[in-house]
């Protein structure tokens, strides 16, 4: 389970990101509107993962990074955006985030951009499918109760 820092303006989204990412069996330890408030929460609860947005007041997403990267240079973050904004993305990535997400985020592509920074997590959704196909292809032996008498 990776502890998660969710960074976006839009309490919306923040909330939307929040929901997925406990769907997929992680805790969100926290929650910024912007990049000051992200780098003040990232410092106090050292989360796993940050998942980023780019524009935001104050401190968009991209200086975030930056930031982060001199706190931590082993920080793991995705960033969000909208379409639109793949020069935006590029220099995250070049600043040093690990992945990007455009929006609508849906819970497939979050796992899959979690999953190309931590290749080794199982979720939530990767255990019910185990036990889904273990269930589906084992035959579970029950003894008949006369031949256990």
């Amino acid at each position: 389970m990776l502890k998660v820092l969710v960074v976006d303006d839009s309490l919306i989204m923040r909330r939307n990101v929040t929901k997925m990412v406990e769907g997929l069996g992680h805790k969100v330890v926290g929650e910024a509107k912007d990049g000051i408030e992200a780098i003040t929460l990232y410092t106090k609860l050292k989360p796993d993962l940050v998942t980023m947005d780019i524009t935001m007041p104050e401190m968009d997403g991209i200086t975030a990074v930056q930031e982060l990267k001199k706190i931590d240079k082993h920080v793991k973050i995705i960033m969000v955006t909208s379409h639109g904004q793949e020069d935006m993305v590029i220099t995250a990535i070049r600043s040093g985030a690990g992945g990007y997400l455009l929006k609508p985020v849906n819970i497939m592509k979050l796992r899959d951009s979690i999953r190309k920074i931590y290749p080794n997590i199982v979720d939530e959704t990767t255990l019910k499918q185990k036990e889904s196909a273990l269930l589906e292809s084992e035959e579970i032996f029950l003894p008949e109760i006369e031949e256990i008498i």
